[in-house]
Formats: structure tokens, sequence, C-alpha cells
């Protein structure tokens, strides 16, 4: 969900940096992890576990606020009745590295849906919501946001097994370096490549193209919802907080009545304990719209794959293009009929045929040169066989996840709605009971 953070605004999270395993025959978690091909969740347990504001200066020598994370790990192992947990690892790091880890592993593994990071700047706020990414409530959905992306690639069945991410969660100094080393910046595609890929590939698998689409129906789909939302909280608050009107009404009532100053004066109070509550409610609410905004980022990460399949298959075609062409050439030189104009036909009329052996020699170059566009081929199709094969794969699963992620949190929504409507009716009941007591 985010992109750098070279401002003066840059998020930071801790993480620990210890033996991680219950037991010393598993002492080295990265080799079992990959031996046994298991969740890295099935080892560890991981949580985000608070949030700090932090001054200092950055690598150009200025002055910067920014917050930090506290990210703890330990054993995943069962506790004896009685008996205390293991005391968490921890170390820091800064929201920057976040990004460099996503980046990294959108780029080690393009053919996965890579989870979103939390958004870097609060988006669809009602307006009594600070914007500010250092107001406590966001900074405290921030810090769900990030606890959340890490379970999310800790228990996907590839990257938990991802040593570079190993390191992050283990090693405070070098793991900057450790994924520099990797080389990944030199395998990011640029756009340049990818928009030429997009429009000119000629046979783009329906599939990924079906998925793109539905992609971006999903993204608009949720950003609608997102906005609705909005309108709604803004409406919803000034009507509760209306509902404290009520209160002063009443209670400035109950000051000139007798009989009936009491029912009034105790109606006024579940009218003000009414108009009180939105503010936990709406807040409430911006956990599971946090929910929605993961999917609304994920549709970014569905069409990293989809132009990533538009790259490889573009490739191929290049190559499939340019081995008809070479064999074309062949023929030609081998038959000497031109079958278009070129340039070294014009040549051959104009100087004359080439000798015997000139011809020989560059039929020669092309066979060379036609078996090693046939292997390049032939190396493509595999990749973009084992793309496809992978990529859907992930795909696949992503869909089973989304389905049953929304699907909970669309309920749990409806739940809220519900409480909260309980409670209107509940305070109304209340404030009748006080009426009929007068």
């Amino acid at each position: 969900m985010m992109m750098a953070d070279s401002g003066s605004n840059e998020e930071v999270a801790v993480i620990v940096n210890t033996d991680i395993t219950s037991t010393e025959s598993e002492n080295n978690l990265i080799n079992t992890m990959v031996e046994r091909g298991t969740a890295l969740l099935r080892k560890m347990e991981i949580n985000v576990a608070e949030a700090e504001k932090r001054t200092g200066k950055n690598t150009v020598n200025m002055q910067e606020t920014y917050t930090v994370y506290l990210i703890e790990i330990r054993p995943a192992e069962t506790v004896p009745e009685g008996g205390t947990p293991a005391t968490p690892d921890t170390l820091w790091r800064r929201y920057s590295e976040f990004e460099l880890l996503r980046t990294y592993l959108l780029v080690t593994y393009p053919y996965i849906i890579i989870p979103p990071l939390p958004e870097k700047r609060a988006e669809f706020v009602w307006h009594k919501l600070a914007a500010d990414n250092l107001d406590p409530d966001f900074v405290e959905r921030r810090r769900v946001g990030l606890e959340n992306f890490l379970l999310r690639v800790a228990s996907h069945p590839v990257l938990s097994n991802d040593k570079i991410f190993f390191l992050f969660l283990t090693e405070e100094k070098g793991w900057r370096e450790a994924v520099l080393e990797t080389g990944f910046q030199d395998k990011v595609d640029s756009r340049l490549k990818s928009l030429s890929a997009m429009f000119r590939v000629k046979n783009p698998d329906k599939r990924f193209t079906a998925l793109k689409h539905y992609s971006d129906e999903l993204n608009t789909v949720i950003s609608q919802l997102l906005r609705v939302r909005v309108k709604v909280a803004d409406r919803l608050y000034g009507v509760y907080k209306v509902h404290g009107n009520y209160g002063r009404v009443f209670s400035e009532w109950s000051a000139i009545e007798k009989e009936m100053g009491d029912g009034l004066q105790s109606a006024g109070h579940h009218m003000d304990t009414y108009a009180a509550s939105i503010d936990d409610i709406l807040e409430e609410e911006e956990h599971y719209a946090d929910q929605l905004k993961e999917y609304l980022f994920y549709t970014d990460a569905v069409r990293s794959v989809c132009r990533k399949h538009e790259l490889i298959q573009y490739e191929l075609e290049i190559v499939a293009q340019d081995l008809v062409h070479k064999k074309q050439q062949k023929e030609e030189l081998a038959t000497g009929t031109v079958r278009i104009f070129s340039l070294k036909g014009m040549t051959s009329k104009l100087f004359g045929q080439e000798s015997q052996e000139q011809r020989e020699s560059r039929l020669a170059a092309l066979e060379q040169s036609i078996q090693e566009g046939e292997e390049t081929l032939k190396e493509k199709n595999t990749e973009c066989h084992e793309f496809v094969q992978t990529a859907w794969e992930d795909i696949e699963r992503f869909k089973e996840q989304k389905d049953k992620d929304l699907r909970e949190a669309l309920i749990s929504y409806a739940i809220m709605q519900i409480s909260m409507c309980k409670k209107g009716i509940q305070v109304w009941s209340n404030a009748k009971e006080c009426f009929n007591k007068m």
C-alpha cells in the first residue's frame, strides 16, 4: 500500500533479533523452512506491538518527525498452564524498509499477488477525521495494517520461505545491504517497456485479460463503496451530535418543572450519552474501512501480475517474429528469390550477385542464428508456461482469501450497524420510560 518515504514524515518499525526456535533441534530456522516448506507462522508469532513518535535528522541533515513501530517475534510454542511465554525479540524498522521489502518481493516474485502495505496518508476520510499521518488514531490503524502485512507474507506458502524476509524479521543491521546485494533493482521492468507490451501484444491470454478487467472493476466498486461510507459517516455524525441538542433542551426544561423535572433530566442524560457515542462508533468503522482499503490496494498487485504476463508474452512474440524473419531470409538466400523489397536485393541488382562462397557463409551464419533463435523461443515458451501455471495457482489462492475476507468484513460491518441501530432504539426506549414516570 505505499511508496518510498523520502520526506520528513517517515515511518519506522521494530522487530526482534535472536534465536526464535523453540528447541536446539530447530537451530537454523531458515533451513527448516526451506526443507519442510512450511509457512513461517507455524514457527513464530509476529506482531506489531506499539507505535512511537520520534524526531531526528534525515540523510540531508534536516530535522524530521516520524513514527516508529515496535515489532515483536517469539517462537510459536505451546505455553504450559501457569507457565510464562518466551520473551519476544524486538528490533526497529523504518517504514521505508517495509517499502523496500515489498518492492523486493514484487520484483523477485512477479507471479505472486504481493500483499499491500497500509496507506501512507489517509484516504476516503470523513471531515471530522484527521488526515495527518502523525494523528494517533491514524498511526494506530497504520500499526494494525503493518502487522497485517507481515502476517500476510508470513502465511504465504512461497513468500514465507524467502530468506530476505526472514532477515527482515531477525537482522536489525545489514538487512538493507543484503537486499541490495540480491541485485533485484536491475530486474525492475521500466514503465515504458510495460506500456509497450500492453499495447502491442498480439495474442493476449484471455484469462489474464479478464482478470485485469475484473481488477479494474473491483477497484472502482470498492472506491465507490468507501466514498458512500464517507458521506454516510458525515451525515451520521451530524445526526448523533444533534441529539446532544435534545439533551441540552431537556436539561434546561427540567429546571423549570417540578413534577416533570427528574424525568426530563434523565431523558436529557440519555440523549447526551447517545450523542457522545458516535465518536467511538465511527472510529470502529474506520477499521472496517481499512479492510476494504486493503483490497482496494490489492487490485494494483493483481494488475502488476497481469502486466508482467503481458511483458513475458510480448517478449515471446518478438522472439517468434524474429525467428520467422530469419527463416524467410534463409529461404530467400537458398533459392535466390526475394519476396519483399529489401536494400540487399537492390544492391544485388545494381552490383551483381554475391559469390557462392559468400552465400554459403551467410547461410551458415543464418542457420546458426536460427538454431539460437529456436532455443531462445523454447526458453521463452517454457518461461511463459511456468509463469502462467505458478501465477494462476496464486491467483486461485488469492480469490479464495479475498472472498472469505470481504465476506467476513461486510458481515461484521452489518452486525456493527445493527448494534448501532439497537442502541438508538434503546436510547429512545429509555427516554420513553423517563417520560412515562413524569
